[in-house]
């Protein structure tokens, strides 16, 4: 039996870990099991016969590299990505091979980008962070909006949940993210991502969802990874994202369950609706995608673009959002068997229309 190129992935025990594992077995590709604890790498082994492991610490250099040898990407599935996101970038340039992440979190991908943007380029190593549900997929989905517009007045993403059951790392994730705003907000306005002292309440305001989920109360000023990937390659100076207050108020439940599988992937049974709208003056356009998990959704996002990245079918080189590096719309296309994608409408839109 011919294998194809085997990809790392760090944290490969965790959540989504678990799912991108499985994903790139679905696409030929060898998974390379990489984390901390060892022990926790030997009963994921032993559910994927064949597949090697390697225990590796973000807080020694030489174990990566060690952990890397023999492999044609990484995908980084720890978090928080605080601590993580670095020192695996740092391994994949002293290897030379692309990486890929699932961060969320908006510090750790303001970070990538801050950090190692010239360092990639120089090296021509393809880095992409936020590659997931959140940052990859409203990227993509924005990006596909946009079409030809160069340039546009405002983005929405607003994010329709049927709930949210946070995993472990998305808890631990959302208290390294809180403490580095210390109490502040953010957001991208005036074309600048900007942080803020407010003591009220998020406001809401009614979102007109696509059929079957219709009308939804949404948090406006939940911000969300897009404000970090969307503006990286975008001339759009408002860049807002919105979330279903009820979602909200399951994440942020002090007895929040984790996730329950509800089918033979592992998946649960929540489902989601992306609604993308872009603005340029009276004219507006939108793109809708729905689909089931926003964990599970993460792994064909990460894994298409390993596929990508090593197949050269990419638009750039360094660090770069899912919409700049790759085609948007093409891209979406090869996700047509997770994720439904409405076509791009365009329409008149109402002036203060938000």
């Amino acid at each position: 039996m011919v294998s194809g190129p085997t990809v790392a992935v760090f944290g490969a025990y965790g959540h989504t870990g678990r799912f991108v594992v499985t994903e790139l077995r679905a696409r030929g590709f060898v998974p390379l099991l990489l984390g901390r604890d060892e022990s926790k790498l030997q009963t994921l082994a032993a559910s994927h016969p064949g597949l090697e492991y390697r225990a590796a610490s973000v807080d020694d250099p030489a174990s990566l590299d060690q952990a890397l040898k023999g492999a044609a990407a990484v995908i980084n599935c720890a978090g928080p990505f605080a601590s993580t996101a670095a020192p695996v970038i740092e391994a994949a340039l002293r290897t030379g091979i692309p990486y890929v992440d699932v961060a969320a979190e908006i510090e750790a991908n303001v970070d990538t980008f801050a950090h190692f943007t010239d360092r990639a380029r120089a090296a021509g190593v393809a880095v992409v962070p936020a590659m997931a549900f959140f940052g990859g997929l409203g990227d993509l989905l924005v990006t596909t909006a946009m079409g030809d517009w160069a340039a546009a007045d405002e983005a929405h993403v607003a994010y329709g949940l049927s709930s949210w059951h946070p995993t472990a790392g998305t808890l631990a994730s959302g208290t390294v993210s809180r403490e580095r705003r210390d109490g502040q907000r953010v957001r991208y306005t005036g074309g600048q991502l900007e942080y803020y002292v407010d003591e009220r309440d998020l406001p809401t305001v009614e979102w007109e969802f696509p059929a079957p989920m219709g009308a939804r109360t949404v948090l406006r000023g939940f911000t969300m990874a897009d404000v970090v990937t969307v503006p990286s390659h975008l001339s759009i100076p408002e860049v807002h994202t919105y979330m279903t207050i009820d979602a909200a108020e399951d994440l942020a439940a002090p007895d929040a369950p984790a996730p329950t599988a509800v089918d033979e992937g592992g998946r649960s049974a929540q489902t989601f609706t992306v609604d993308v709208i872009v603005r340029s003056g009276f004219t507006q356009r939108r793109v809708v995608a729905s689909g089931q998990d926003i964990y599970a959704i993460s792994a064909p996002l990460a894994v298409e673009a390993v596929h990508r990245i090593l197949g050269g079918q990419t638009r750039t080189s360094g660090v770069a959002s899912a919409g700049e590096i790759f085609d948007a719309p093409d891209f979406l296309r090869a996700l047509s068997a997770h994720i439904s994608v409405e076509p791009r409408r365009e329409s008149r839109a109402a002036a203060g229309w938000r």
